[in-house]
């Protein structure tokens, strides 16, 4: 009996053992997952805290509102992309839908003098542009939407050269000119348009069931199906919200400019697809909200003004951004491996 009762025993008193140890482990897996999802957000506040010591002109009114002027095209194209991204998709086409309907936006101001109409030509532009690459992709059976945002991305530049003659069209409604370059004192009016876009996108998000549908239909398309949920819809809707920010955004640069022009955008859709993933969503679907796109973009806007002000060289901010996108892309692995070994620590606690 006393032989038997010693394993028991034994057992006891290294239950309690293993217990701590599971506990503490599960406790620094948690503290590490916190630290990457505040990571985007941290490192833009430390890098606003840097910068204004490298340069005096970096937290002045002025430069500030530089900077969320500088911003505005980028997040609102950054919005929309996080919306494509979150179902699992990607659009390659935003920066040339952004031109295409600056273009035509420019060219119907020289026949109508509408303010109403031109800009909702231009966001009819997007719209449409988003809903062709969506209903391709979804009714096409294509592999993958990179495919079909290619093209796209290819026929939009083609059709706002072709329209403008391959020159900028000048002239643009006062409301256009309004939205894109006029300021509250220091705070650029754009800006004020991107703080309701990301309003409109989070309320549909968490108070919308179509909202919710972005998320279930990134994170487990066969679960979704499953479920009853329009994957189909969602996705195409998905694409068609992306085209009208790309609208949107074309709106914003062309009140900036005064002109539409087939240049506008260009590598746009990389810009939009960094903020996203910068900003900590995730390429695999289903994780992200509008905020990290916001953060995202304002930390690539924040480093090319700061790369400015310090005169670096232009070609080495390029270099700067993409080592950012490495980074940001790896931390988004690791993220993903510390959430499994987290749910496996779970497990063994339990």
């Amino acid at each position: 009996m006393a032989f038997s009762d010693a394993p028991s025993g034994d057992g006891e008193r290294r239950a309690p053992h293993a217990a701590l140890l599971s506990g503490g482990k599960l406790g620094a897996l948690s503290l590490a997952l916190a630290c990457l999802r505040v990571g985007p957000a941290l490192v833009l506040v430390l890098m606003i805290a840097a910068l204004s010591v490298l340069s005096p002109y970096f937290l002045t009114p002025r430069n500030i509102g530089n900077i969320f002027a500088q911003t505005a095209v980028i997040a609102v194209l950054a919005m929309g992309q996080h919306l494509v991204i979150l179902t699992r998709g990607i659009d390659l086409s935003v920066g040339s839908n952004l031109a295409l309907a600056s273009v035509v936006g420019a060219l119907l101001f020289r026949a109508v003098d509408s303010s109403v109409l031109v800009v909702a030509v231009m966001l009819a532009v997007g719209g449409t542009v988003g809903a062709v690459n969506g209903l391709v992709y979804v009714f096409g059976r294509l592999p993958h939407p990179f495919i079909i945002t290619l093209a796209t991305l290819s026929v939009c530049k083609g059709l706002a050269f072709k329209l403008s003659g391959g020159q900028a069209v000048s002239g643009m409604p006062d409301a256009v000119r309004f939205i894109g370059h006029q300021t509250v004192g220091w705070f650029p009016v754009s800006a004020v348009l991107v703080a309701v876009i990301a309003v409109a996108l989070v309320t549909m998000a968490r108070r919308m069931v179509w909202g919710r549908w972005f998320y279930a239909v990134g994170g487990n398309p066969d679960a979704a199906i499953r479920a009853g949920i329009p994957v189909r819809a969602v996705i195409v809707s998905a694409y068609v919200l992306s085209g009208l920010c790309a609208g949107i955004a074309a709106t914003i640069l062309s009140g900036r400019t005064n002109a539409g022009s087939g240049l506008f955008g260009d590598l746009a859709e990389l810009d939009s697809i960094a903020a996203v993933i910068i900003g900590g969503a995730s390429f695999l679907g289903g994780r992200g909200n509008v905020g990290h796109a916001l953060v995202g973009a304002l930390m690539i806007g924040v480093l090319r003004n700061a790369l400015n002000l310090l005169n670096v060289d232009i070609f080495f901010q390029l270099i700067v951004i993409g080592v950012v996108i490495v980074l940001a892309v790896e931390s988004d692995v690791l993220r993903g491996h510390l959430e499994q070994r987290f749910r496996v620590a779970q497990a063994e606690s339990a």
